[in-house]
């Protein structure tokens, strides 16, 4: 069977807005309390923002105008800093076993390797030092069971035709394969609706920025001997190829950036093959044979953002947000991380643990994301575009040079890790921040320490839980303030007293007391550089909310955050209580 052509990243076909069928009929106005959260788009980020919600007690409604899970790969690479998040989902084991690991980025040229770099996490420590190449076909479908364990279903051939904002609920018009229009009332709309959202169109949110070249992408078994822990570049005379492996022995993801017409059939995928093929030899200077490609795609390079993540009750998230070039392999990573932002602040304002303004850190921490995202992949763009005779001698001289010098090359290596993986990101500043010094993320070390410290143990699987930790390196007479702070919010807010000795329960502590946290030889106190009596304070998506020392209160903070006692929550709903972990591990 030909390949076809395809839609942009993250578009998926049926999304655009057409007439409704003459015959379609109306249903009753759903009641609001049958879903709080409506998430259209069950791509990656459209199944993240589904399964943290339900993970957190939400009722959840996932519907997708495609008839059934996607069969052809798109995205693939998977950074750190979201499989850290697929870590606290549940499900990272069971991806990096499907998934082939990358550990180098090499550039070649006219015949040459000019260099290689390594993936330095040497001053980034995560406890997934590498990129993991999955396709999102298998990433999809990992999620899907993900959710599914949380009563999430998606509800495939429904396609959103418009929606309203009541101000205290949201009614969206619902077209079902059979050609019924239903009305559904929800409390809160979230897009994950890929490039072309409806979402994003129906609130008015323009997608600002511009678009380039045409290219092509190809899956196909290549023979060469490149080694398969890289992603390989090649620069020749007649434009860039880039190179990602698969898990598969032997398939690999090609990219031309050369601009090119491609409507399918066989002769043109034979010639898709010859032209990847001799490209490879020239930039490489090693033999290679192309065999037909199984799937391919021709696309216009698009950078484009939203200026703001939503408006009201409406929100958007991933490809609904923000497009771009692929050079840099971070648009699902970029979508997930808006997902996980996201639905753990709307989750709170449901269930009653922080008031709406909390929402508006969504598009202060994510905005800023997007923006920078776009300033990087402009930038690889332009880089791998590059064709003239002056552009190959000056990148052969820069690249020797910093072949030349380790420390440089070293200091580019981290630069580069540290923007591609978002493990340097740090949210200065917004509603859900307190303080220089928050922000970051918590579980900043790396596989060894993370196996051997008892501290970093219990830590990474109290970031599983869904909800937020209290780290307290107490002294005795804080014990008492610290009980009393677990009783008033102990509904989602875990209390942790981190102790070098046993871990053994106060005389007289009661249920939902703080538990202790074992660490003994103080090493996750000394990596966390947390003073005797200070404490940490840590949001649901792992990044640190706000730091204090002895002389400072835990609940001046949860204050100052929104954050409410228990006595202000809404119950969750039954059957969708928060679980220890995302899923089976």
């Amino acid at each position: 069977m030909s390949p076809t052509r395809q839609h942009l990243p993250g578009d998926a076909p049926g999304l655009r807005e057409g007439p409704q069928p003459q015959e379609a009929r109306r249903e009753p106005l759903r009641d609001q309390g049958d879903t709080q959260v409506l998430v259209v788009g069950a791509g990656p980020v459209g199944l993240t923002m589904a399964h943290e919600l339900a993970r957190h007690g939400v009722r959840v409604r996932l519907v997708d105008s495609a008839p059934g899970p996607a069969t052809t790969s798109r995205a693939l690479a998977t950074h750190a800093r979201t499989l850290e998040t697929y870590d606290q989902m549940g499900v990272a084991d069971e991806l990096v076993s499907r998934g082939q690991r990358v550990e180098h980025f090499t550039l070649h040229q006219n015949g040459r390797r000019l260099i290689r770099l390594d993936t330095d996490y040497s001053r980034l420590p995560t406890r997934f030092p590498f990129t993991l190449m999955v396709d999102q076909v298998i990433t999809e479908e990992v999620l899907r069971r993900a959710a599914a364990r949380h009563g999430v279903e998606v509800e495939w051939g429904v396609r959103l035709t418009g929606f309203e904002d009541l101000g205290t609920a949201v009614r969206a018009r619902l077209c079902h394969p059979d050609g019924r229009v239903a009305e559904a009332r929800t409390g809160w709309l979230v897009g994950c609706d890929g490039g072309h959202s409806t979402v994003r169109k129906k609130l008015g949110l323009p997608l600002l920025g511009d678009s380039s070249e045409t290219w092509l992408i190809a899956d196909a078994e290549v023979d060469c001997d490149l080694p398969r822990d890289s992603i390989h570049w090649m620069r020749t005379p007649a434009g860039t190829v880039m190179m990602v492996p698969f898990p598969e022995p032997g398939k690999w993801r090609l990219l031309d950036t050369t601009d090119v017409e491609y409507d399918g059939g066989e002769a043109q995928d034979a010639a898709v093959a010859r032209r990847f093929a001799a490209k490879i030899r020239a930039g490489t200077g090693r033999p290679a044979r192309v065999a037909t490609p199984t799937w391919v795609s021709v696309f216009s390079i698009q950078q484009r953002m939203v200026p703001r993540m939503g408006a009201g009750r409406v929100f958007v998230a991933g490809d609904a947000a923000h497009v771009h070039s692929p050079a840099s392999g971070q648009g699902m990573n970029t979508g997930v991380q808006d997902a996980v932002n996201l639905a753990w602040k709307l989750a709170a304002v449901i269930r009653g643990e922080a008031g709406p303004r909390l929402l508006e850190s969504y598009g202060a921490e994510r905005v800023p994301v997007g923006e920078r995202l776009l300033h990087s992949t402009r930038f690889a763009t332009a880089l791998v575009q590059l064709k003239s005779r002056t552009a190959a001698s000056l990148l052969r001289t820069a690249f020797g040079v910093v072949r030349a010098l380790p420390p440089l090359k070293a200091r580019i290596q981290r630069r580069i890790m540290g923007g591609m993986t978002a493990l340097d990101l740090v949210y200065r500043s917004g509603p859900a921040v307190l303080g220089e010094t928050a922000g970051t993320r918590v579980a900043t070390v790396g596989p060894r320490r993370a196996e051997r410290s008892p501290g970093w143990r219990e830590l990474i699987a109290e970031l599983g839980r869904p909800g937020w930790t209290l780290l307290a390196f107490a002294t005795p007479d804080q014990y008492p303030s610290l009980c009393a702070l677990a009783e008033a919010y102990g509904g989602y807010l875990s209390v942790r007293t981190v102790v070098t000795a046993v871990p053994v329960m106060p005389e007289g502590a009661v249920e939902g007391a703080p538990g202790p946290l074992a660490d003994p030889g103080a090493r996750l106190r000394a990596d966390l550089r947390a003073a005797p009596g200070g404490w940490l304070l840590i949001r649901p998506d792992g990044y640190a909310a706000a730091r204090g020392t002895a002389s400072d209160r835990p609940r001046d903070a949860l204050g100052a955050l929104g954050l409410r006692p228990v006595l202000h929550l809404v119950a969750p709903p039954a059957g969708q209580r928060p679980e220890a972990r995302g899923g089976e591990r």
